[in-house]
């Protein structure tokens, strides 16, 4: 067994190992197979990084062969994937490690690591694909997990209906997604991923329409799992999972698979220009309907859900800017940040008894100095802080590589999304953690909480930055990288709208909050809260046009006439069985006057016929 595939060997190893335990095990013994297993493909990640110099391929059989038709269950290693592995592996392991401690005394533990390590296990298939065919096996494998974490406490209905929601508008990109696969399939006869790429510029030339179809649906695919517009909204009910699933979601695995599908068909999207820039617009104005929506959230998990739909927003927004390797730096950088926020986020429920609700907290900062500090510096790298944070250096890349490709739109959108994330980044800190206090917290112990936050919080200032992905040789060089004019106007830019962010929010929620309150109970204030709160509506028009026509048709369905006519058949065949079940009585003499009976209707039929 190679180190390569260990990587997703050895988590699909501890799901097996803890689902058909049939809750036999311990919680200790639990926590050692799922928090160890993706450990073990965690190192397994760290020793292929070290000895990493060039691409290389393995194949572990033929999956299918059908006609012309070849997929192989193989691998890639180069070094975009090289990436995704490390931060879905380590990352992964370090919500993990969080995760044996925040759910101890929970009931289904050794099933929510099962579920975990497959989720893990589904992640490392789909960015180690070598094709298309094994990529989606992947990108079903984290859509059913998110499912089945997403509704962890099905005991509540309400989680169940968010599992199902996640559900059902993530396939609905999916199928855009098999369509593309298809039409690529009928095209070039291959979904192998070096081949398609390689074959494309050749037999086709840019903005051919076959190609922009094919890239407008592997668009589809991944606005779904990204949770980008128009497909956005399932991620903010996706809360409902426990939070160590928050942040595997959000940072870690699932929102980034949309991300990294584009910047994979990187060559694909380059020879559809009117797909790559629709992409960039997609991503800035989910950034700034995020960032809206997250400044009147009370919920403390769904102002980062929001959050990390911005963000999301961002890398987009890199993509279509031609910035391939900004967006995957920013991808890396936000896990840093954004799994210590949740991590944090979930070690605060826990310390105020369950309570998610922002307006019931107030002056944590005493009682949970670790959680403070890690928000901070969470929150900071967040903003993007100037030359202190990882978050600085990747979000002012994705700005710069906007300005140098001349989409001064996608910039004027990203500073206005970076003025709005230090806005209700800090409102969300001041209120928890600054005024009044108002709930009891304890904080909590042990080393499986306190070492993921601390390593986090070292990978979110700026030394997270210092680590280069090698993405020189997989993907194209981004506009600006060889320098430019303006480059030190757009980081001063970027820099002043987050720190004018930071003191507007001191502004408006330190202290009493009076302007705050009267600018809420105004009636300006009123719609617009509403209207944020409800994710600008987005639910209620898809209800609307999509769920009361559904079922509309399902009740009219029921009095098919169709279905009425083919169900006279089983009618006339049960009457016939009654029929013909009566005359069996059980009585003797009965039986004996049917006999004689029949025996004179043949001898009458008889005389009839010999006449």
């Amino acid at each position: 067994m190679s180190l390569l595939s260990l990587t997703f060997i050895a988590p699909l190893a501890g799901y097996l190992l803890l689902a058909f335990s049939r809750a036999r095990l311990g919680e200790n013994a639990s926590a050692a197979i799922g928090v160890g297993s993706v450990g073990v493909s965690a190192l397994a990640s760290a020793l292929l990084a070290l000895g990493f110099e060039q691409p290389r391929e393995e194949t572990l059989w033929t999956w299918m062969n059908v006609g012309d038709f070849n997929a192989t269950f193989g691998l890639r290693l180069d070094g975009l994937s090289l990436t995704m592995l490390g931060v879905v592996t380590g990352v992964g392991f370090l919500i993990h490690v969080f995760a044996s401690w925040y759910m101890r005394g929970e009931e289904g533990y050794a099933r929510f690591f099962a579920y975990m390590n497959l989720f893990v296990a589904s992640m490392v298939v789909l960015v180690l694909a070598d094709n298309l065919a094994l990529l989606y096996l992947g990108w079903e494998g984290v859509g059913m997990c998110s499912y089945l974490l997403i509704g962890f406490y099905y005991g509540t209905v309400a989680n169940g209906n968010a599992a199902m929601k996640a559900f059902l508008v993530t396939r609905v990109g999916d199928v855009f997604l098999a369509i593309g696969l298809f039409l690529l399939l009928a095209t070039f006869g291959t979904l192998d991923i070096s081949e398609l790429l390689a074959r494309a510029p050749q037999r086709f030339a840019s903005g051919d329409p076959l190609l922009t179809a094919a890239a407008l649906l592997l668009l589809g695919g991944a606005v779904g799992k990204s949770a980008q517009l128009p497909l956005q909204t399932w991620l903010a009910d996706a809360m409902a999972g426990p939070t160590p699933v928050s942040a595997l979601i959000h940072a870690a695995t699932m929102v980034t698979a949309g991300v990294y599908l584009i910047a994979r068909m990187h060559g694909l999207f380059e020879l559809a220009p009117a797909v790559l820039a629709l992409v960039g617009n997609v991503g800035a104005v989910t950034l700034l309907i995020a960032g809206l929506c997250a400044l009147v959230q009370t919920d403390i998990k769904r102002v980062l859900a929001y959050s990390t739909m911005s963000q999301i927003g961002y890398m987009f927004l890199a993509l279509g800017a031609g910035a391939w390797s900004a967006a995957i730096f920013h991808l890396m950088t936000h896990a840093f940040f954004k799994a210590l926020l949740f991590l944090t986020a979930g070690a605060v429920i826990v310390a105020c008894h369950h309570e998610q609700d922002i307006r019931k907290m107030g002056g944590l900062r005493h009682r949970l100095p670790l959680e403070y500090a890690c928000f901070l510096v969470g929150g900071l790298a967040l903003c993007a802080l100037p030359f202190v944070t990882a978050g600085f250096y990747s979000k002012d890349e994705i700005l710069w590589s906007a300005w140098a490709a001349g989409n001064t739109h996608l910039v004027a959108a990203g500073l206005v999304g970076a003025l709005l994330t230090s806005i209700y980044t800090f409102r969300l800190i001041f209120t928890v953690f600054h005024g009044d206090e108002r709930l009891a917290a304890h904080a909590g112990s042990g080393a499986a909480r306190v070492v993921p936050l601390a390593i986090l919080l070292v990978l979110s200032t700026a030394l997270g930055a210092l680590i280069e992905p090698p993405l020189a040789d997989v993907l194209p060089a981004s506009p600006g990288e060889h320098g430019g004019t303006g480059r030190h106007l757009v980081e001063a830019m970027s820099a002043g709208f987050a720190l004018a962010g930071i003191a507007l929010a001191a502004w408006l929620f330190l202290g009493r909050r009076g302007f705050v309150e009267r600018l809420a109970a105004s009636a300006t204030g009123r719609f617009l809260g509403r209207w944020w709160l409800n994710a600008f509506g987005f639910d209620a028009l898809y209800d609307r046009l999509f769920v009361r026509p559904f079922r509309l048709l399902a009740r009219e369905e029921r009095r098919d006439g169709l279905d009425a006519t083919l169900g006279l058949l089983p009618v006339v065949v049960r009457a016939a069985n009654r029929a013909a079940v009566m005359p069996q009585t059980g009585r003797l003499r009965w039986y004996v006057a049917s006999v004689a009976l029949g025996a004179v209707a043949l001898l009458a039929v008889a005389l009839i016929n010999l006449n």
